[in-house]
């Protein structure tokens, strides 16, 4: 497993525009999602992840309580996997229907099967967490926690208090430190 970090890009920068399929349609009522729709007005957690990246894996369950504290705090969160289904079957779009079935997700896990939307975002590991203001320009990136597989408990402590300090200053003012985890499988 080659671990990646990501790049910091600038603060402030414009989410770029997606319209995926939805691996898991329950969750928004519709089989794709475009940015417009995924953030509704409100701030916006990007999160590009993959069912079978240890680092995912580890924190996979704290996501999904982060999911729900960001839903009822008003800000949404969408999973993204962009990794070459043929080289990882296991990323799979049916793959990533039956993980989110399987982990109760509560949130979109969207399917960028050209790997564009990763491109765009400059997104790198998995996971790579983009947190976006209700304008859409780009208010964190960085690590979830400072947990990794087999070191600590992940708690979503960081990504959360990047959450807290965006809707209570409107601007996040903790040091932002880089996500680290398995590189996107590029095609």
């Amino acid at each position: 497993m080659a671990i990646t970090y990501s790049q910091m890009i600038d603060l402030g920068a414009p989410a770029p525009e997606f319209d995926l399929p939805v691996s898991n349609p329950e969750t928004v009522g519709s089989e794709s999602l475009n940015l417009e729709r995924a953030s509704d007005g409100k701030p916006i957690a990007i999160v590009f992840m993959c069912n079978h990246c240890p680092f995912v894996v580890h924190i996979e369950d704290a996501l999904v309580n982060a999911a729900r504290v960001c839903s009822d705090r008003g800000v949404n969160l969408v999973g993204i996997s962009s990794n070459d289904a043929l080289q990882y079957p296991q990323d799979s779009f049916e793959a990533m229907g039956q993980r989110a079935q399987d982990k109760k997700y509560p949130f979109p896990y969207l399917y960028d099967e050209s790997q564009s939307v990763a491109k765009s975002y400059g997104a790198e590991c998995t996971p790579d967490i983009f947190l976006y203001d209700e304008n859409q320009r780009l208010a964190y990136r960085g690590r979830f926690d400072e947990s990794r597989p087999g070191i600590g408990r992940a708690t979503g402590e960081e990504f959360l208090q990047a959450v807290d300090e965006l809707l209570t200053l409107s601007v996040v003012t903790m040091p932002q430190r880089p996500s680290m985890g398995c590189n996107i499988k590029w095609k």
